[in-house]
């Protein structure tokens, strides 16, 4: 008997061990749109992340569960050995190919890959290698932090820094430029983008009011590999939420695009 009480604490021990180094998290939501003066909806979300540790190594596992057949959104594993990383993204994301008229890709696009990237003793830099011959050097230095990615489509190097209390990013891709910048002003975050998108946040954690302009998009032809995209006007957002005590927040959403306010609940652990 003492024996099996024994072997019983021990079976206990090795599983709590083995469960120590395991992280579960979630998000669920429930939204009421009533969608201006079309028929009015309601949609759902919940989503579920496992993320182990063992040693230097993490897993990382999302999954949606809010159908009747869950699917996998992630599946990552990254593992450091000394000044080296390994990093595999092992899901196939399943993408939209449809023609609606927000350009989206004509045929699936491989998404997995590994990348190997080294932490170099030159001037903090660090080295990063992909499966597609992609090379990346990221760093920081007086404060910016810039990262440089060569690749057979086009180059893109990205520079990010805090001025004066303004936080600003400028991104070339392929010779094409785009920037953001947010500072806060008498308490009030401000971001704007080289898009012509404007965000304004006000209030506290907990209880904030968001205002957003989203520029114009214009019409665009169909390629080789994309479908054509349909024009819209601009339009403005203006977002309330609040948390409760309940554990859960409540937010409530206006847009001008179509006159609707959609009504979410949600909650995350």
């Amino acid at each position: 008997m003492k024996k099996l009480i024994a072997l019983f604490a021990v079976s206990a021990l090795a599983s709590t061990a083995a469960t120590a180094g395991v992280a579960l998290s979630g998000a669920a939501s429930v939204s009421y749109d009533d969608n201006g003066s079309l028929a009015s909806a309601t949609s759902y979300d919940a989503d579920i992340t496992l993320v182990g540790t063992a040693g230097g190594t993490t897993f990382t596992y999302s999954m949606d569960v809010d159908q009747a057949s869950p699917q996998t959104t992630a599946a990552d594993m990254a593992s450091t050995i000394g000044p080296i990383t390994i990093a595999a993204d092992m899901h196939q994301v399943v993408e939209s190919n449809s023609n609606d008229g927000d350009g989206d890709a004509k045929a699936q696009t491989d998404d997995t890959g590994v990348t190997i990237s080294l932490d170099a003793p030159i001037g903090d830099a660090t080295v990063g290698l992909d499966n597609s011959g992609n090379v990346t050097v990221s760093g920081t230095w007086a404060g910016v932090t810039v990262s440089h990615t060569s690749k057979k489509a086009g180059d893109t190097t990205t520079a990010s820094a805090a001025i004066a209390g303004m936080d600003v990013s400028v991104t070339n891709k392929a010779g094409a430029t785009t920037w953001s910048m947010g500072t806060t002003v008498s308490g009030v975050d401000l971001t704007l983008a080289s898009s012509k998108k404007i965000t304004a946040a006000f209030g506290l954690t907990g209880n904030t009011m968001t205002v957003t302009h989203n520029p114009a998009v214009a019409e665009a032809t169909s390629t080789a590999t994309t479908y054509s995209v349909s024009a819209v006007k601009a339009y403005s957002t203006v977002a309330v939420s609040r948390d409760l005590t309940s554990g859960a927040a409540l937010s409530a959403t206006y847009s001008s695009l179509d006159d609707s306010l959609t009504l979410k609940a949600s909650v995350a652990f």
